[in-house]
């Protein structure tokens, strides 16, 4: 069973988009023609989310496989190396951008030689079969998860890792909507997410449009809920997970597992395979990306802040694994030491 939305939908060779800076206000679709396009998207975050902008990014590359189709076979080889680069440095704390690109890479790798014609067709069926993939992905995660949410728990998640985050159904939010499905009675409380509010406009919109029972908390009362007995388990999404389990999410994360911690609370990752980067023995090498002071000092194009103030803006934070109970994965839930069982999780995969 799908979500009601689905972030992105790839036909007549275009790429449409909903423009998730405009929700829950209104909602609008974004249609793009070209990887420049595909590619302003995912930086000014009009698509968001690791998953969802893995599959943008693999469209983006058929989007300009398909404007460099009548090149000789050699530029459009370059062509194509030159516009995974581009697409590379939109944003770069989710891995996912970047095992899409290179699945993209490896079609043009593996068919240098074929007609252009050839290639392109393969691109393009590549990047559907991303999206497909991350689809039954989710689903897969949310059945994992599902019976992690007992009857008349509290749930609380931060940021927007529903389906508007994924390309459908989604990893944090697809272990609620599983749980939903299963016919479980919980409540999810829902942080804002200052300060660019993914939780209040994003993932409070998913769970009005399915009925599903929420109620909608600023960052900062996290630990009082948790105080007041409201809350008995806290799942939220990745953005990139280190070899060691430590994991890159939005930032407040950190903060929601250190108190999940102290009140005794488990506290859950659910996130594809691909969002693990075995390259990294640890979150000290994830890269975080910091975003536009504006985005801290304005609220909507308000300003909200004196003008000269100086304002820090990184994206995302980094959960060190000793506070985390379990990883939530298309292939089950991985538990600690999760050095071992990662790997052990990607060798039965």
């Amino acid at each position: 069973m799908q979500g009601r939305v689905r972030s992105l939908l790839w036909a007549d060779g275009k790429l449409k988009l909903i423009d998730q800076t405009k929700l829950p206000i209104t909602f609008e679709v974004v249609e793009c023609t070209t990887y420049q396009e595909v590619g302003d998207a995912i930086r000014s975050m009009k698509v968001r989310g690791a998953p969802a902008i893995g599959a943008t990014a693999a469209f983006g590359v058929a989007l300009g496989a398909l404007e460099h189709r009548n090149d000789h076979p050699a530029d459009f080889v370059a062509a194509m190396d030159a516009i995974c680069g581009e697409l590379a440095a939109t944003r770069p704390t989710a891995v996912n951008l970047f095992w899409a690109l290179e699945r993209m890479r490896k079609v043009v790798e593996s068919r240098k030689g074929e007609r252009v014609a050839s290639i392109v067709a393969a691109l393009v069926a590549e990047a559907e079969a991303i999206a497909a993939e991350d689809v039954e992905t989710c689903q897969r995660i949310g059945a994992a998860g599902a019976a992690l949410i007992p009857d008349g728990a509290g749930v609380l998640t931060i940021c927007n890792a529903g389906a508007l985050a994924t390309v459908d159904y989604g990893t944090a939010l697809g272990v609620v909507r599983a749980a939903c499905e299963a016919g479980r009675d919980f409540h999810v409380y829902a942080a804002e997410t200052r300060p660019f509010l993914q939780g209040a406009r994003l993932t409070a919109w998913e769970l009005v449009e399915e009925n599903i029972p929420a109620t909608l908390i600023t960052d900062n009362m996290a630990g009082w809920v948790m105080q007041q007995g409201r809350i008995q388990v806290v799942i939220v999404g990745a953005d990139r997970i280190a070899r060691n389990g430590d994991t890159a999410n939005k930032i407040g994360t950190y903060t929601f597992a250190v108190l999940a911690h102290h009140h005794q609370i488990p506290f859950y990752v659910a996130a594809p395979l691909s969002t693990v980067d075995l390259a990294l023995p640890s979150g000290e090498q994830i890269p975080i990306e910091e975003r536009p002071a504006e985005e801290v000092t304005h609220v909507f194009g308000q300003q909200v802040a004196p003008k000269g103030i100086h304002a820090y803006n990184p994206a995302f934070d980094v959960t060190p694994a000793q506070l985390i109970s379990g990883i939530i994965t298309e292939v089950g839930v991985i538990r600690p030491p999760f050095t071992i069982n990662l790997g052990k999780a990607f060798e039965s995969a």
